[in-house]
């Protein structure tokens, strides 16, 4: 890890690179898993022991380096609004909304991140973008638009009571997960200003923290209501990796390439959510691509090359 740090601009800016889309594949994967949970677990009982789990295995990183200076007020409202939006609401409308819709839907809808990054980082970090950054978040939401001309599941919209407010569990099911979405570009956004002053282990540490806080009063009225006797191994054992996953890796993940990345050009990288999102639907899952879904992946995964060859030409430079 050190020696990435220290390494040319080439290799830092690759190994950035590499963080970014582990980080994103392993939200993917948790999104698509996640869907198995809120079986099993309220949402706001899910969300408490993911918080909780990640506490215990991050509570070392919550100590100040020595060569880390002191959080200013100002560092201290960002990392409350980082974990608020970030963890809290993200993690709330993201588990309400796979409950509602499909993993594969989920996935596919999340892949408009990039372009409301780039609306975010353009507006509050004031970053320039590119033409191939413009182009890879042009495939992004392409991918998007083809998703739409899909219908929803039939298995969804045949239940009887599939309907609120004149439309389908799926479609509130969608607008909760493209609320995350919301929250998740406002997560890159923050993070990008909190790399400037603070490590990624640190900033991973604190905002789950807030996050256990925010959530701690929901998740003790529905733990004291819960019978966790009904909840088999496999369930712990998959609680566990959830925790760990959306936590731990994928923070720490994240915030390391994002030291290096532009925020836009980062938000590219999620494009790999929705592939491994919907990766673990159809070979674990039971779920199915259309046509039109694996044209939409092909586009995304194209914006994922585009967003890259800046840097390649510059190395070259």
């Amino acid at each position: 890890m050190h020696d990435s740090i220290t390494a040319s601009p080439a290799v830092r800016r690759w190994w950035a690179y590499g963080s970014l889309a582990l980080s994103m594949s392993l939200v993917g994967s948790y999104v698509a898993l996640s869907k198995p949970l809120v079986l099993v677990f309220p949402v706001f009982l899910l969300a408490w022991l993911r918080f909780g789990i990640g506490g215990l295995a991050m509570w070392r990183w919550l100590r100040k380096p020595a060569d880390e200076a002191v959080i200013s007020p100002r560092t201290r409202r960002l990392l409350f609004l980082e974990s608020f939006l970030g963890n809290f609401l993200f993690s709330i409308c993201m588990l309400f909304g796979v409950s509602l819709t499909t993993a594969v839907a989920a996935g596919l809808v999340m892949s408009s991140i990039p372009a409301v990054v780039a609306i975010l980082s353009w507006l509050f970090l004031k970053e320039r973008i590119g033409r191939r950054t413009s182009a890879a978040i042009a495939c992004a939401a392409l991918g998007i638009g083809l998703f739409s001309l899909q219908k929803p599941d039939a298995g969804i919209a045949a239940t009887p009571e599939s309907s609120f407010m004149g439309l389908g569990y799926a479609v509130w099911g969608n607008l909760l997960v493209f609320a995350a979405v919301v929250c998740e570009a406002s997560y890159v956004v923050i993070g990008k200003k909190l790399t400037e002053g603070l490590g990624p282990k640190r900033i991973s540490a604190i905002i789950n923290l807030w996050g256990f806080a925010l959530v701690t009063p929901f998740g003790l009225w529905t733990a004291w209501h819960f019978d966790f006797a009904v909840v088999s191994g496999d369930i712990w054992a998959l609680l566990f990796f959830y925790a760990l996953a959306a936590s731990v890796w994928t923070v720490w993940l994240w915030m390391t390439g994002l030291k290096i990345v532009p925020a836009s050009r980062a938000g590219v990288f999620t494009v790999m959510l929705p592939v491994s999102a919907a990766a673990v639907g159809v070979l674990f899952m039971g779920e199915r691509l259309t046509p039109m879904q694996m044209l939409a992946f092909g586009i995304a995964l194209l914006g994922l090359i585009l967003a890259t060859l800046p840097a390649r030409q510059s190395a070259k430079g």
